[in-house]
């Protein structure tokens, strides 16, 4: 969420930023509008409520009854008056908290302003793209006929965009989670096993509600909501929590299932496992200092970097453009892998520098060590990986002309023995 004198006082910023993101601006003159009114209305009840405290203070000398009498009935028409001017001005915060819960972070300057994710830069390419004597095939293909991806069955069991993973299938991904989990850890994350569900105000605070409430599952007779993210939980672990100084940076890791309904990707990445309403991730997530963000970024980066290296892929990060840029990120830089099957990159990681922008929203705070009052930590976060991406990337990617699939070296440990996945 945005600081309210900001949007108050650089309300020319806050506007270009919205038409950055190709979104109406109009709401910021609607939100200066609610907020003049709220002080006006709030000094109207502190005025009212100044003049009841100094008649009381009259009432309690006056000795004529009459008179005494007169001043309480005026004070109970007052009284009447600064209730009625505390609904209004009630309703007016409730708006105006409203329409500023819905403006998005400001762009970095260094963002740049595009259209969509066809305008995201690519910084660099490492790695070379594989090259096979044969075919290759996609792991819409190469799963079934190896036994290890049921469509047929996932449908069956959830409808539409589900899947069922079998056998060394099921325990690739297993190994990959665990592998990722425990790099991260290695990496100076510390590990959390956070709820799969959450309170609202936890997905207000990391910035889903209300923006994302119709991608959102959610518990109809209880306030709880499946996670689409373990960034969700893992903000919420410090919300309204005042943080000191030396606690800072404080990084963390997690493995979640994620659970999306992917309406706004309606229509897109139909075929195989690409988008899904359930899939699992793991989440690396960083509480900093103001003046550490840019630093911690580059250094979470790095982090998925090395992740999708040690697992000898083939990869390329890009800067985000406006048009792509999260709701509430900052900045981002997007971490994509090629499948050579599918003939084409998918995104498996997303870092993102969320600066004070949840901090405001979860009320999470730390205490300078040196110096007076509080100030607002900043978030950042990124996938290290998610799936199913990744999983799709190493079957492509590894595939043999017989249709095996050879398992990257770093997860062999945690295969029991197998190096090669072969058709039954």
């Amino acid at each position: 969420m945005l600081d309210m004198r900001l949007i108050r006082d650089e309300s020319e910023r806050v506007r270009e930023a919205l038409i950055k993101r190709h979104m109406d601006p109009s709401p910021v003159d609607k939100i200066l509008l609610l907020d003049e009114k709220r002080r006006l209305l709030i000094q109207d009840v502190e005025e009212m409520r100044a003049e009841r405290n100094a008649v009381s203070k009259e009432i309690g000398r006056m000795k004529e009854k009459d008179a005494r009498q007169s001043k309480i009935d005026d004070m109970r028409q007052l009284g009447d008056r600064i209730a009625s001017v505390e609904v209004d001005l009630k309703q007016v915060e409730d708006d105006l908290h409203q329409l500023v819960s819905e403006i998005p972070n400001i762009p970095d300057p260094e963002v740049p302003v595009g259209v969509d994710d066809s305008d995201n830069i690519v910084l660099r390419s490492v790695g070379t793209l594989p090259e096979f004597g044969f075919e290759p095939k996609p792991h819409w293909d190469l799963g079934p006929q190896l036994g290890i991806i049921d469509f047929e069955r996932g449908v069956k069991l959830a409808g539409s965009r589900f899947y069922v993973l079998s056998g060394l299938g099921a325990r690739l991904q297993r190994a990959l989670i665990f592998w990722m989990v425990d790099l991260h850890t290695r990496q100076g994350y510390l590990e959390k096993y956070p709820p799969f569900m959450v309170r609202g105000e936890v997905l207000f605070g990391a910035g889903q509600l209300p923006k994302f409430k119709d991608n959102l599952y959610r518990d109809h007779e209880e306030d709880l909501w499946m996670v689409p993210t373990a960034e969700v939980p893992l903000t919420g672990l410090h919300m309204d929590e005042i943080l000191e100084e030396e606690q800072l940076p404080m990084r963390y890791t997690a493995y979640t299932a994620c659970f999306r309904r992917e309406k706004m990707s309606a229509g897109r990445d139909v075929r195989g496992i690409k988008r899904g309403h359930q899939f699992d991730k793991v989440e690396m997530y960083t509480y900093c200092k103001p003046e550490h963000s840019a630093e911690e970024h580059e250094q979470m980066l790095k982090d998925a970097e090395e992740t999708v290296a040690q697992l000898g892929l083939p990869y390329r990060v890009l800067l985000q453009s406006t048009g792509d840029l999260g709701f509430g990120s900052h900045k981002t830089y997007d971490i994509e892998v090629w499948a050579p099957g599918c003939g084409e990159w998918l995104e498996i990681s997303s870092i993102s520098n969320v600066g004070e922008f949840q901090a405001r929203r979860a009320g999470i705070r730390y205490r300078p060590a040196e110096g007076k009052g509080t100030q607002f930590v900043h978030t950042l976060n990124g996938s290290g990986l998610g799936m199913p991406r990744t999983l799709i990337a190493v079957l492509e990617n590894y595939q043999q002309a017989d249709g095996s699939i050879v398992i990257p070296e770093v997860l062999q440990p945690l295969m029991g023995g197998e190096r090669v996945i072969r058709a039954n």
